[in-house]
């Protein structure tokens, strides 16, 4: 089982970035997937998820209107679309697999500064 996140970076308060989660050794399209993030000192939070179909998502109130999750069960792969980034998004963000059993990502650094 891996999951894979790319799209990380530095970025300025407002900006955007989009990150990916390729998914490979288990049956992608079975499985909720969410994206987590951990800021230095803190607990991981879980950001937004999406259901299995991609019909139903879901995101903490702090990102509501600015990230946008997606996915395409034909790549294996989920999204995180961020906008209008704030310092406070600034955290290592984590992809994550669930069905009862988890899988996650080793994490990509977003970093939101001027």
């Amino acid at each position: 089982v891996q999951l894979v996140e790319s799209g990380g970076g530095l970025v300025q308060p407002g900006g955007s970035l989009s990150l990916s989660c390729a998914a490979s050794g288990f049956t992608f399209a079975s499985y909720v997937m969410r994206w987590y993030r951990q800021a230095p000192g803190k607990e991981r939070e879980l950001v937004a998820s999406i259901s299995s179909t991609g019909g139903t998502a879901n995101y903490v109130d702090s990102v509501k209107g600015r990230f946008t999750i997606s996915r395409d069960n034909a790549k294996n792969t989920v999204y995180l679309q961020m906008n209008s980034l704030k310092f406070e998004d600034t955290a290592v963000y984590y992809c994550n697999a669930f069905r009862g059993v988890q899988f996650w990502g080793q994490g990509t650094q977003v970093t939101v500064s001027s």
